[in-house]
């Protein structure tokens, strides 16, 4: 059989599985990997590999084994100087091993964008013990955020209204940080209005941006994300200015998750993915080509379109609430029959539960955002899981 080209993909969770449908539509051949079988994406790869990918020997060998047109990382859990080493061999890493390694902790990046490009960041410090801790508060006041330097989806992240809460953040930040870095970052709590993504592709035919997308987070996690988000013309353009100088520093092709604080239209550098964006998901109903769409043809050198909204949408998510094996789902009937606009679900999968892991998104479509994110949270709302 003939593919267009071959991808090792690293991280094989929700992102990565509509990733892979992406790809596979555009004639590619996709290697799945993950720590654990039957990951959301293996479902849909043409193969698929099981280990730890801090494992650099492990790494080397799939990469070898496999021979990929491209290594393209889900994850921020990966040993990264073996991207770069393989990336010197001349297997192309997405977007590149550099904006990889940088992305991946969040000290680095945020080192690109307030000290090398001079873009307007929280004040911040590093911290590599509970010492550490309360100097980085003292610099950035309370309340302040801390969170570890390498983590996804807000895992180990607390904000700390006082010195007294410091202890409990330092150790909830060390027990779910990825990675073995033992490092966070105490950064200042912005009284932000609102927060965005900014959907940022860098493509052969140049930069492109989606509309931005507004998001609600709990426990540091997205709950619910909304397109478009309301902002005025000058802080989309300040945005897009800033996005746009970010993903060229960092080189390379595919998308980018660009997060930021806005405050009436002052606009402040939060953190970005080198790849598609948990908050992006809202755009599998939104856009005529979605998030992943996006970043597949971006990986392929193929050129990028007009981003075409299809209207005001919204995506919301649903947890599980306990730790099992066993899981079937009820309610989709129920789900998908809420009025009032379009409704759309994603089911992940996902082998196992444990409480409050992301295992399915509602859709939602209407006259307004508004309307579109109540759809969405009462269709989500629809959904149970049966434990066997």
């Amino acid at each position: 059989m003939t593919f267009t080209a071959k991808i090792l993909l690293l991280g094989s969770g929700e992102l990565g599985r509509e990733f892979v449908i992406s790809a596979k539509r555009l004639g590619c051949q996709v290697i799945a990997c993950d720590a654990y079988e039957d990951a959301p994406a293996m479902q849909m790869a043409d193969g698929f590999e099981v280990f730890s990918m801090l494992d650099a020997e492990l790494l080397r060998a799939a990469i070898a084994k496999h021979q990929p047109d491209f290594v393209v990382p889900e994850i921020e859990a990966i040993r990264t100087e073996v991207l770069a080493e393989v990336e010197a061999e001349g297997v192309t890493v997405v977007p590149s091993a550099r904006a990889t390694i940088m992305t991946m902790n969040r000290d680095r990046i945020r080192e690109v964008a307030a000290v090398d490009l001079g873009l307007r960041t929280s004040r911040y410090r590093y911290a590599e013990s509970l010492a550490e801790v309360r100097a980085g508060a003292m610099h950035t006041g309370f309340p302040c955020v801390i969170k570890p330097v390498m983590s996804s989806s807000g895992k180990g992240q607390s904000t700390v209204q006082e010195e007294g809460g410091l202890d409990a953040a330092w150790d909830h930040a060390v027990r779910n940080m990825r990675g073995d870095r033992r490092r966070v970052i105490v950064e200042e709590f912005v009284a932000f209005d609102y927060e965005i993504t900014l959907l940022t592709i860098r493509a052969r035919d140049g930069v492109h941006f989606c509309p931005p997308i507004g998001h609600r987070q709990e426990r540091g996690d997205y709950q619910e994300s909304w397109q478009p988000a309301a902002m005025t013309p000058t802080a989309i353009a300040s945005a897009q200015d800033m996005a746009r100088k970010v993903v060229e520093d960092l080189g390379g092709y595919g998308l980018f998750g660009v997060e930021f604080f806005v405050k009436g239209e002052e606009v402040i550098f939060s953190e970005l993915s080198p790849r598609p964006h948990d908050t992006g998901m809202v755009t599998l109903i939104s856009q005529d080509l979605n998030e992943f769409d996006l970043h597949a043809r971006a990986i392929l050198g193929l050129p990028i379109p007009e981003i075409t909204l299809h209207g005001p949408s919204a995506s919301a998510v649903f947890l599980a609430d306990r730790n099992a094996n066993g899981l079937r789902y009820e309610g989709l009937a129920e789900a998908l029959s809420v009025g009032g606009g379009a409704v759309d679900l994603r089911i992940f999968a996902k082998p196992t539960a444990r409480p409050y892991r992301r295992m399915a998104v509602s859709l939602a479509r209407a006259e307004n955002t508004d309307a579109a994110r109540r759809i969405a949270a009462k269709a989500a709302a629809k959904v149970r899981i049966v434990y066997d």
